[in-house]
Order: structure tokens, then sequence, then C-alpha cells
């Protein structure tokens, strides 16, 4: 930062020039080829890329192929942005790619170092989509992206901001991939903890533990209410139950007629397409829910010998989804099988056991899973440091003329 210091002190001391995208950056918008052009037989070898799956950072579609139609391309160590939702999202590509209709590309005329816009097109996203139109698929376009402003410092202090956030970005990775591999061994032992103490091992501790099927004590709810009281908050469908047990979030779409399943809280809803990605939550409130969800409640006659949030804890298992996926039909979009699911046997300890199992996962959940605490704090933590860190080296005063 000394280094930096100095050469702000001595390049730009009255602060640094704003000037648009149009005026110092060389832009080209994609182009999605006309016809049946895109072909993995017949091609030049480019990759054709218009903004669909991950790559790095930027939405964009896996590696397709394209004729020798005319297309728009960007070059390697281009930076290559979305202009559809979600609008500013960028990498910079290491391999020239042709680009399709939702995005563009971008490169720094002769003041202007590209590693240095891709930071400030990061640092600045929320100026993209300030500019996003459409109620439906939003969009940027071009004259907007043109119109936009950034600082322009002398080159000198830009290679030395690039140097700067190009070494922290590799400390933040590295340190941030060794808590992620900590985090997942957590989970991992979090779930041979969880199915030991539930009785799924098989040991001598726990092989005395009763077993029922989930059909003794539980039922599937089948009591409908109206759509007019559901809302974002309340309506549970398998798109906003989050994979890999990790609860739920609010819906973006809320059914505005008809009648739906009711859930109550202490239930347990369970995503039942796609069974393999483990969607599980332990109810809260009263909502709805549809017909791709199981919504599981404990019987009312058996509610002294079974905690909802034990049972909770049994379907939370891997054990458990492992048998739900053996036991799911289809191919391309596998449903779980509600009367094989109602056969799952339970292991039913005395009450006592249960509350004292709960109490301890419950911990161990949260010092592993919550946000709050433990290693995803941690994460979050160097994500928050790393942003004000390039928010600080990014902000200049502007020089008035």
């Amino acid at each position: 930062m000394s280094k930096l210091n100095e050469l702000i002190a001595e390049f730009c001391p009255d602060g640094v020039e704003w000037k648009t995208i149009e005026e110092s950056v060389d832009l080209v918008m994609g182009t999605s080829p006309k016809g049946n052009t895109i072909s993995e037989n017949q091609t030049n070898g480019m990759e054709f890329h218009q903004g669909k799956s991950k790559f790095g950072n930027l939405i964009l579609d896996k590696s397709k192929q394209y004729t020798t139609c005319p297309v728009k391309t960007a070059s390697a160590g281009s930076i290559i942005m979305s202009v559809r939702a979600p609008v500013g999202d960028s990498n910079i590509t290491d391999r020239e790619v042709a680009i399709g209709r939702g995005l563009c590309s971008m490169n720094g005329k002769k003041d202007l170092n590209n590693k240095f816009l891709y930071y400030i097109i990061n640092n600045n996203i929320n100026d993209f989509k300030l500019h996003e139109k459409g109620s439906v698929f939003k969009a940027i376009n071009t004259n907007d992206i043109k119109s936009i402003l950034i600082p322009l410092p002398p080159l000198p202090i830009q290679e030395e901001i690039v140097r700067i956030l190009d070494n922290f970005t590799e400390l933040e990775t590295e340190l941030e991939t060794e808590l992620e591999t900590e985090l997942d061994l957590r989970k991992k032992q979090y779930e041979y903890y969880r199915s030991t103490l539930l009785g799924m091992e098989d040991n001598d501790k726990t092989a005395s533990f009763k077993r029922v099927p989930l059909e003794d004590v539980a039922y599937y709810s089948s009591k409908r209410i109206n759509a007019s009281e559901i809302d974002s908050e309340n309506y549970i469908g398998v798109d906003n139950l989050l994979p890999n047990k990790r609860g739920r979030v609010s819906s973006n779409y809320v059914p505005t007629e008809g009648t739906l399943i009711e859930y109550l809280p202490n239930d347990i809803l369970i995503g039942n397409i796609r069974p393999y990605l483990k969607k599980i939550w332990f109810a809260t409130n009263n909502g709805g829910t549809n017909g791709d969800v199981l919504a599981i409640r404990v019987k009312t006659e058996v509610s002294s010998l079974l905690l909802p949030l034990y049972l909770f804890h049994v379907l939370s298992t891997d054990i458990f989804f492992n048998f739900d996926v053996q036991n799911s039909r289809g191919a391309k979009m596998p449903r779980g099988n509600k009367k094989s699911v109602m056969k799952y046997p339970i292991p039913l300890p005395p009450l006592a056991e249960q509350a004292r199992i709960v109490a301890i996962l419950d911990r161990f959940d949260k010092l592993t899973n919550d946000i709050s605490v433990g290693l995803p704090a941690e994460i979050s933590a160097r994500h928050k440091q790393y942003e004000y860190y390039r928010d600080t080296l990014l902000s200049f005063k502007e020089k008035v003329s």
C-alpha cells in the first residue's frame, strides 16, 4: 500500500479522470447464429457460449461448437460479461470463444489495463444492474453499457493495484479452499456421528433400538388450504427447498388460485423430485406445498413415543436418502416412491434418549452449518474482508477539471 500511495502522490495527487466505457474500452456485443448452425460434427473448432451454465464466476454454456456461419468472437484474455440476467457476471477467458447475444466482450484500450478493468467491473457491478430493463428477462443494452463511467488512473497505478489484488485473491482463494475442505470434513464427520447416534450404523450399542416402519408413526398431510392463504414466505415448492439438507429460502413463485397441501409446524418437508438432491426442511410455521414435496407428520397417537425433531434427524441421514434414491422411479426426472418411503425402518429409542440425541445433533449442526458460527462464518468473513479491501483499492477521487 505504501508503494501505491507513492504512485498516487506522484501521478495523480489531485484525483483521477473518469471516462465512459465507450471512450476507454473496445466493446463487442455477442450475436447468435441464425438457423440450424450449431453443430458438434461440422465445426471450425471454436466454442460457442450464450450464458447458461457455470464458467468461472460467469454464467456460460458448456462447450458448443459452431459452423462457418459468421459470429462475434472474443480473443484469449478478453473480459466476457453477461448482458442478460444475471447482468454483470464476468470472467476473463483463457481461449478464443464465440459469444452469443447474452454476452459481450471487453478489452481496455491503450491506457487501460485489462485486468484492472476486470476488477473495476466486479467492484461496480451495481452500476450495470441499475441499467437493467425488462420485467421477466432483465438485460442491459449496448448504449447503457457504453455510458457507464469508470476511473482511469495512470497505468503504473493500475498495474500496482492489479498486482496487489492478484496476490490477495490468490491468498484468499487458498485460505478459502482450506476452509471449504475443513468444512467438508466436518460435514462428513457430522453425518457419520448422526448415523451412529440414531442407530443407523451396525454396532452393539444401537442394535437394541426398536425399529418400526415410518407408516406406523407418521403419515402424509392431505388437508387442503386455499392459495389465498399463501405467500412467498410460507409456500414451499421443490424449487425453494435447498439441496444437501440446507433448508429453504423464500419462493420466487406463489400459486394464486386453487388449493394446496397444508403443512404445520413440526412437519418434515422432503423434495420428492430428484431425491438425490437431498432436500429437506423442518417446518416452523403453517403453509402450503404441492405434490412434488412430501409433508410428513408424526401421528398424534404416538406423540408420546416420538419427537418430530428426532424423526427429522433420522430422515436427514444419507442412509435415508440413499434408500429413497434406490426406490425412486424415472430416469430423466426421478421421483421418490411415496409407498416405499413409508416402509422405511425408523429406530425408536426411549423418548429421553431421543431428546438427548436431538440436543447433541442440534449443537453439532449449528457449528457445522450456521453461517453465524464456526467455519462457514470464517469463510463469509474472508469474502467480506476481500471485498472491503478491493473496494478501498478501487475507490478514487475524481479529478476536477
